[in-house]
């Protein structure tokens, strides 16, 4: 009730459910001129589409226009932050130009998201073109089209998502792909429970007891906090003294939340992406050597780990400044108890940002991995080695989606209070 009464949340809930269900049939609309049958049956069994389509929501395989998703849209995202942290110009847009720069920066994330759409439409359609019904150049032209538009079109609904509705735009949308490709996993996975083999069955009852696990571990890492104790000095206003309080910095465990985990399985999704593309046999091999179920499951564990540990900690360096913290502290008069102001207090700030970033991004990654080991040790492979990253991004999202929510309700609280 109190959701239903929230100053314009459920115009923004409206508005976010519809967008999302606009999404879903466009991933439905096939791109024409393509062998249906003949394309089915080329990429049935194949591991790289399967993983694909569980950030296209199946599009890749049903070759919709909105095959491509928002994945152009997050790799552009990846580029620019990192373009951002490395070149001056782009961090005094970000740090200095206020909302301004922001708008800038938002600018150049979407002309190289064009970019990347063109480039890995191209890839798609000349991958395709051995199943078209028209001749070979114009059939890559038309479907590179489609496709771009396609992710540009994603593209705007997310950015809408995310200023007039609830959540982060990009982050629901691949919720939202990935909540359409588990259910026929869970379904594989309870025929499989129904085959009467009792040591399939026991198989089956660890891998689902194992994900409980994990979605217990997600919760923990995604709402754990370190509460830095602060100390704010006793100051005369007028005649009035007004004692010393005591409050608490609150950190975060995980500053990124579940933005490194959809980093890194974008970056994961690159070198499988091309080698399908362009067939080259070095990055056919590259793309085996990173993949779950390939000849080093060790090689893709670690390189998942690396790069979630690395997001973790680029993400937290954008969401909090030490030195800025600490100057902010000073301002207000306040300190954390038994350590002076200024540059010892963004020293500590950041000394325990780096240790709450590794261990949240060390447990974030061994949640990734853990059950995906799980799968291949008890040969149960219907989740196709991927059902950890849809859980980590599953709980992930819904947890921030709800806290905005909350947000919402407890302002139209105060609201009612002023009133």
């Amino acid at each position: 009730m109190q959701m239903a009464q929230a100053a314009g949340l459920r115009g923004r809930i409206l508005v976010t459910v519809g967008l999302l269900i606009l999404v879903r049939l466009g991933v439905h609309l096939p791109v024409p001129g393509i062998d249906r049958v003949a394309f089915a049956q080329n990429v049935q069994n194949s591991p790289l589409i399967g993983f694909l389509d569980l950030f296209s929501g199946g599009g890749l395989s049903a070759l919709g226009i909105f095959a491509l998703g928002i994945l152009p849209y997050i790799n552009a995202s990846i580029i620019v932050q990192l373009l951002t942290a490395a070149l001056p110009s782009l961090e005094d847009l970000q740090k200095n130009e206020g909302e301004a720069g922001r708008r800038k920066i938002s600018q150049i994330t979407r002309y190289v998201s064009l970019g990347w759409a063109i480039l890995q439409s191209i890839g798609i359609a000349i991958w395709v073109s051995p199943f078209a019904q028209s001749p070979a150049p114009l059939f890559i032209a038309e479907t590179a089209l489609a496709l771009t538009a396609g992710s540009m079109f994603v593209m705007w609904i997310s950015e809408v998502v995310t200023e007039r509705g609830i959540g982060n735009g990009a982050s629901l949308l691949i919720f939202i792909n990935i909540v359409s490709v588990l259910p026929r996993s869970l379904g594989q996975t309870f025929e499989l429970a129904q085959s009467g083999d009792t040591q399939v069955v026991g198989r089956v009852v660890v891998l689902l007891l194992v994900f409980l696990v994990t979605i217990v571990g997600i919760v923990f890492v995604q709402e754990g906090t370190r509460r830095i104790p602060i100390i704010s000095a006793r100051r005369q206003v007028g005649r009035k003294v007004y004692r010393e309080s005591r409050s608490y910095l609150p950190l975060r465990l995980n500053q990124g939340g579940v933005m490194p985990i959809i980093f890194a399985s974008s970056v994961l999704i690159v070198p499988s992406f091309l080698a399908q593309s362009l067939n080259n046999p070095f990055l056919v091999q590259v793309a085996n050597v990173l993949s779950p179920n390939g000849p080093a499951p060790w090689a893709y564990a670690l390189f998942y780990l690396t790069l979630i540990l690395f997001f973790s900690y680029f993400y937290a360096s954008l969401i909090v400044n030490p030195v800025d913290m600490s100057q902010n502290l000073k301002k207000m008069g306040a300190s954390i108890p038994g350590i002076r102001p200024g540059q010892k207090t963004s020293d500590y700030v950041e000394k325990v940002l780096n240790r709450l970033t590794f261990l949240g991004a060390i447990f974030l990654g061994l949640v990734a991995i853990v059950p995906t080991a799980v799968e291949s040790a008890i040969g149960v492979q219907t989740f196709r080695g991927f059902g950890a990253t849809s859980l980590l991004i599953l709980v992930g999202v819904a947890i921030e989606t709800a806290k905005q929510i909350q947000t919402y309700v407890i302002s139209q609280r105060y609201e009612g209070m002023v009133k």
